[in-house]
């Protein structure tokens, strides 16, 4: 091996070392920020009398700073029975809604109110509404994905779980508008055999695989 190649190499080795040296002090240095970090934040919600409830579909360091850990509906049950002055909703921000709905005299906070539902943003409450008044004489039930605007115009509002028993426990004549999830809506009648009137919503992930 010549020398030129031999200085090469350890000119890479050197370089290598250097830079392994300067991401692990880097690495050492953000986990010292986030320790220190989740201690404010514990320390905070405990002045407050705060908890932080956190979506599965959150990232692991927010789920594990969250007291409580679910989807839409636990998160609403949490909310419900909590004795915290202060909720931080981690999630969407229908799900804030509907956390201050239970919970009128609590303050409840939602991080990014940027963070929206496809499904609850496909079916604008203005349009609902006005949808639910060409339809008269229809019990309206709403998936639990919608804005507090939605659900104020709805008569019932239903989780995938318990669509199908709360779909079934009306009159088979009973007239039914159903939304925001076309898809599910669907779904329900098909096993049912109602003709629910079904509002064109749904999940923009769905809507891609599907077309």
């Amino acid at each position: 091996m010549g020398k030129k190649i031999r200085i090469y190499l350890s000119t890479l080795l050197t370089a290598y070392h250097h830079y392994q040296r300067i991401f692990k002090e880097r690495r050492e240095i953000k986990i010292i920020i986030m320790d220190n970090l989740i201690e404010a934040i514990k320390q905070l919600k405990k002045e407050k009398n705060a908890i932080i409830l956190g979506h599965y579909y959150q990232k692991g360091e927010i789920q594990d700073i969250a007291d409580y850990v679910g989807d839409s509906l636990a998160l609403a049950q949490w909310a419900a029975k909590t004795e915290a002055d202060i909720i931080v909703m981690c999630g969407v921000h229908f799900m804030g809604e509907t956390a201050k709905v239970l919970c009128p005299d609590k303050k409840v906070l939602v991080p990014d109110m940027a963070a929206g539902c496809s499904l609850a943003d496909s079916c604008p409450a203005d349009k609902f509404a006005q949808f639910v008044k060409e339809h008269p004489g229809h019990t309206v039930i709403s998936y639990v994905n919608t804005t507090a605007a939605v659900k104020a115009v709805t008569d019932v509002v239903v989780t995938s779980t318990n669509a199908r028993q709360i779909v079934e426990s009306f009159p088979e004549d009973e007239k039914i508008i159903f939304g925001p999830d076309r898809n599910l809506g669907n779904y329900i009648n098909s096993i049912t055999g109602r003709n629910m009137l079904l509002w064109d919503g749904r999940m923009s992930c769905t809507r891609g695989i599907l077309g």
